[in-house]
């Protein structure tokens, strides 16, 4: 594996870092704003992994997630960034590589320029972690099917125009139970609940979506009947990836943050940098950082071998998450009371990683599936 950047891969880093210090910090309230939409359209962010016939970048894993570390690292608007990578690999990713020429002609444009936003609805009120028994169904019924049930915690769904959902298509059948869908806003039938109020990420708005007899045409299915659960497993696998360096870009921010508040501040007459406990926090920021970055591209690189590596994936996912949170939480005793001010934005780093450990299958999920891998 060559560690080494390119001269393209450190221009494109450098080019998305400048792009991403132009947005604001989050405002709290709920929503994504249409002009900052267009705007990571407009840098490739919403399409970097699609294919450049539907409007994409064409990007590896890897160079995908140089951008969401950039982006992570130079927005102070995490939430934003987030909304921008569940769009992608949720949704567009799946589009891409499983819907019918016809649908990804008509969705993919739109959802890379920044002209539609798009939302994944699998949680659902009785089933989080577990997905093999989704209450929500689709019914064959003449030329599509009939999707009733409600999807919980469906990030970007205030705002979505289009809702890549999985419905149960036959009980009996097990792994082949579940069926994957692309469905129009504008398709009668579906219910978008008020945002929900969370702990953070607030430029990504999440709610309750309800289907009732949402009627969703053949050319919807994504992939086969009953070939949901393949197409879920390999949005998350992009997701589990990529979506996190987004996380690796924050911590890059926070180590920044307390270098340069440690080389300034002074304390009883000495400056802070000279107190062990002090440097010693920074240090194990700066190890976690470089061991979830090595982990993350590492199984970036198995994508984009063609050898996707389930194991390499969630052990990136959950060495990142828990990362993000227990370095955010150590910059914040870092700066002391101003890590503690809002207007520092190290207290927002903190709430918006907590969440890393619950989304895209919780900490305990990877240590399951990694112990799977390990054959235990």
């Amino acid at each position: 594996m060559e560690f080494g950047w390119t001269p393209e891969q450190r221009a494109r880093y450098d080019e998305a870092l400048a792009a991403a210090r132009g947005f604001g910090p989050e405002t709290g309230a709920p929503g994504l704003a249409p002009d900052d939409w267009l705007a990571l359209g407009k840098q490739g962010l919403l399409g970097a992994s699609v294919a450049p016939e539907y409007g994409g970048a064409g990007l590896g894993a890897l160079d995908t997630a140089h951008l969401f570390e950039a982006f992570g690292r130079g927005c102070p608007d995490t939430g934003l960034v987030f909304a921008a990578a569940a769009h992608l690999f949720a949704c567009a990713m799946p589009i891409a590589d499983f819907g019918a020429p016809a649908l990804r002609e008509r969705l993919l444009p739109d959802m890379c320029a920044g002209r539609a936003v798009a939302a994944n609805a699998m949680t659902e009120p009785g089933a989080g972690s577990d997905v093999s028994t989704l209450a929500t169904t689709a019914t064959r019924v003449d030329g599509g099917y009939l999707l009733n049930g409600t999807k919980s915690f469906v990030s970007n769904g205030p705002a979505a125009d289009v809702f890549v959902t999985y419905a149960t298509t036959d009980p009996a059948a097990g792994h082949f139970s579940l069926t994957a869908f692309a469905v129009g806003r504008d398709a009668e039938g579906i219910r978008v609940g008020p945002p929900f109020r969370k702990l953070g990420m607030a430029s990504c708005p999440a709610s309750e979506v309800e289907f009732v007899d949402c009627f969703v045409p053949d050319e919807g299915v994504l992939g086969e009947r009953g070939q949901g659960s393949v197409v879920f497993q390999h949005s998350m696998l992009w997701e589990r990836t990529c979506l996190f360096a987004l996380y690796l870009g924050v911590q890059d921010r926070l180590v920044d943050a307390v270098v340069e508040h440690a080389k300034r501040r002074s304390q009883f007459g000495r400056a802070l940098r000279e107190f062990q406990s002090v440097s010693n926090r920074i240090v194990d920021m700066k190890l976690r950082l470089e061991s979830g970055r090595l982990l993350l591209y590492r199984a970036c690189w198995s994508i984009d071998r063609g050898d996707a590596d389930p194991l390499a994936s969630a052990l990136s996912k959950l060495a990142v998450s828990e990362a993000a949170v227990a370095s955010a939480a150590d910059a914040v005793q870092v700066l002391g009371g101003r890590g503690y001010l809002s207007e520092n934005g190290v207290e927002a780093a903190l709430r918006d990683a907590v969440g890393g450990t619950i989304f895209s299958g919780t900490s305990d999920i990877q240590r399951q599936i990694i112990a799977r891998e390990l054959g235990l």
